[in-house]
């Protein structure tokens, strides 16, 4: 198994799988859209050269790295909206 390319995987993966999770709610279903497109393009990617094992082992190790991120962070902290930011020196 080649542990570079398991690392890169995880990261790509993962940074995936982040992004649909600290994604606002209304654009959650965009995001999870053009996430499954990537994830789709890694798995052929990963396939094409022969890295099966490495792109199953990432999947799971990102999964669990962004369950084990929700858990101490995300759940207590979600994501805002975009509504709720405010420029400072503004007058409005």
């Amino acid at each position: 198994m080649n542990i570079g390319s398991t690392l890169v995987l995880t990261l790509v993966i993962g940074l995936m799988l982040f992004s649909i999770q600290r994604a606002e709610s209304r654009r959650k279903l965009v995001v999870s859209f053009f996430a499954l497109i990537f994830l789709e393009l890694t798995r052929r990617y990963a396939w094409y050269r022969d890295l099966r094992t490495e792109w199953v082992v990432a999947l799971v190790a990102a999964l669990f790295l962004n369950f084990f991120f929700w858990v101490l962070i995300g759940r207590y902290n979600p994501p805002g909206s975009s509504d709720d930011i405010q420029v400072l020196g503004m007058d409005d």
